[in-house]
């Protein structure tokens, strides 16, 4: 009921103001053929000359009054909101007006009544003049209030915009018109040394990037907002480097769609993440490769409840496979994942299976009813320090869910199978990286097993956000006062973001050809005490001052640095500059099959001698670090 209150009194109100700017209008008419006539005689209105005309527009006043009113109507003039009037809204004015003078003249001209060729001329300057005045006036009322008068201007908060594009002209219109944004730009900066010294609409452009530190603190600024759409990966690191030693709140755009969709305004930009400090361009994936051997295909993802194998299915049903298929153990995520899907896809054929990897009937169950074309297996232990005091489960789960699941994929014609490793992997220093390794091995062994199936691993870095990872730590820790946890000052890993790791291996399965692990070149390795400061920045915070990092040493099992690949197994390029496939390492594959008995057996009787065990399959696994 207070909804449909609500409504009548906005329509009321809206009709109200049609009235009023209706009223208004026909006064404006009124008056600018009057004044027309009065400035045609020199500003008199009692010239004998000028009498007989000034009875002739009058004559014609009611006609004149229906039709220029009637262009209005057609020309939007009473359904603009004025408040946020533009250039286009101006146009329309001009063009109303200009029309309204040429059908009086066109009509004057029919009733063979003269008038002064000037007259015309002058009813469309004073019509012009008098239409836009109550138009824009209003809107120029509300930016001097809002600018400059009142409580909002006192407790304005001063921002600085970088970048003087387009979005940059949305953005502080967007500012400029809502009375429910405080924000006041005092500044802008721009690359463009032509723009340097100019304004954009009142805010001074002062100096390109390096100015930012200088600025901030001239103009005092609160907030600063980073206006430049699909911004190249090493500026963007620099700018915020600039900027998060300003003290200031950094806000940034996300997209370039949101410039397309006229989306550029305050509400749609995002607080800046600790990835944008990467300094990389994103990971691009050929949408048309994917789509080629995804679409009209039966899909399954094991794992497909966690953080890649959910980001996954997203990716997986917006490419219209004919079934997806999400397998996991844990149920809560997985029932989350399955209504978002059901939401967002509602077309997308379905099917959510809880199982473990682990038990061998069930997968080979799954695999037998639904025959899927393309196997992702994601379903992993990966928390190191907790592998390490668990070893045998990290093998059960690890090793044996993907040896069952390549089996279940060579016995059942799966056309590929796609395995989710690590850097861990290489040279591993703990057990979750050394069951990675083996993992690897199994898919490349499978390839000689069931060569019509093609294994092939993907093999990254850290995932920022994912479950268990750092940044969720961190940002938790930072909400709560601190400390921050660091193990070590020098720690250094490589980083990719959760849609950059999805889009590689879906690429992957694009190029697999049998038994390639895929690597990608991620950049320069990031240390993970500077990321822990920069976040803290980020967050308004200033380090070891507000809040405290802590240095708790290394983990067991844990490396200094991580490896993406290691020397002997070569590089080679793909089509995409940054994924690499590395040349596949030799070793007797029915030795190695023959010592996975003996390790499952191990695994089961949970017996604490694993890790030695591990070492025979993985050389390079260096037990002795673990403890």
């Amino acid at each position: 009921m207070q909804q449909m209150k609500n409504r009548f009194r906005g329509e009321t109100a809206k009709y109200i103001r049609i009235v009023l700017l209706v009223i208004y209008d026909i006064l404006a008419i009124f008056l600018a053929e009057i004044l027309s006539i009065w400035t045609r005689f020199d500003f008199s209105l009692k010239s004998e000359q000028g009498i007989p005309f000034l009875e002739t527009a009058l004559q014609y006043f009611w006609v004149n009054m229906i039709v220029t009113i009637v262009i209005f109507f057609i020309m939007h003039l009473y359904n603009s909101l004025w408040e946020y009037a533009s250039v286009q809204e101006l146009l329309n004015v001009v063009i109303a007006c200009l029309l309204s003078a040429a059908i009086q003249s066109l009509g004057m001209h029919m009733f063979q009544w003269n008038m002064p060729r000037s007259y015309y001329i002058l009813y469309f300057f004073f019509l012009l003049a008098l239409v836009s005045g109550s138009r824009f006036v209003y809107r120029g009322l509300r930016i001097i209030r809002h600018s400059y008068l009142g409580d909002a201007s006192r407790h304005a908060i001063a921002t600085m915009v970088i970048g003087a594009g387009d979005s940059a002209n949305f953005l502080i219109k967007n500012m400029e018109n809502s009375p429910l944004i405080r924000n006041r730009v005092v500044c802008v900066i721009d690359a463009d040394k032509n723009k340097i010294g100019s304004t954009i609409l009142g805010a001074p452009i002062v100096g390109n990037d390096s100015k930012i530190p200088w600025a901030a603190e001239k103009y005092e600024v609160q907030e600063i907002f980073i206006a430049i759409p699909n911004l190249p990966g090493d500026r963007k690191k620099k700018i915020l480097e600039l900027c998060k030693n300003t003290g200031c709140k950094i806000k940034i755009l996300p997209s370039m769609a949101q410039i397309v969709n006229d989306e550029v305004s305050v509400s749609n930009f995002r607080e800046v993440e600790i990835e944008d400090l990467l300094g990389r361009e994103p990971v691009k994936t050929n949408l048309d490769e994917v789509m080629g051997y995804i679409a009209g295909k039966v899909v399954l993802v094991t794992g497909g409840g966690g953080s890649i194998g959910s980001e996954l299915c997203r990716q997986i049903a917006a490419h219209h496979p004919s079934q997806l298929v999400i397998f996991d153990i844990y149920e809560n995520t997985t029932y989350d994942l399955q209504q978002e899907l059901k939401k967002k896809f509602p077309n997308l054929n379905l099917v959510v299976l809880i199982g473990s990897v682990r038990n061998t009937h069930r997968v080979d169950t799954v695999f037998s009813d639904y025959k899927p074309a393309i196997v992702f297996h994601a379903a992993a232990h990966k928390h190191v320090p907790l592998m390490e005091d668990s070893p045998n489960e990290a093998i059960k789960n690890n090793v044996f869910g993907t040896y069952n699941v390549a089996m279940a994929a060579g016995r059942n014609g799966t056309e590929r199978m796609v395995l989710i490793s690590t850097d861990k992997a290489v040279n591993p220093t703990n057990i979750m990286g050394a069951s990675k390794r083996i993992c690897e091995m199994i898919i490349q062994g499978m390839q000689h097993r069931f060569p019509k199936t093609n294994y092939v691993a993907v093999r990254f870095g850290n995932v920022l956000g994912s479950n268990g990872s750092v940044i969720p730590l961190f940002k938790k820790q930072i909400a709560e006062g601190g400390p921050v946890t660091v193990t070590d000052k020098n720690i250094i890993r490589y980083f990719m973001t959760i849609p950059e790791a999805v889009s590689l291996v879906l690429q992957a399965g694009a190029y697999a050809k049998g038994g390639e692990i895929f690597v990608l070149d991620m950049g320069e390795p990031v240390k993970i005490d500077d990321m822990a400061r920069n976040l803290i920045k980020l967050s308004g915070f200033e380090p070891d001052v507000d809040i405290p990092i802590v240095y708790t040493g290394l983990r067991p099992g844990e490396k200094m640095f991580e490896e993406c690949l290691k020397e002997e197994e070569g590089l080679q390029k793909t089509e995409n500059d940054l994924i690499f496939i590395g040349k596949p390492i030799e070793f007797d594959r029915e030795e190695f099959f023959e010592h996975l008995k003996d390790l499952k057996k191990t695994a089961y009787e949970d017996d604490p001698q694993m890790k030695l065990v591990v070492k025979r399959l993985v050389p390079s696994y260096q037990v002795e670090k673990s403890k």
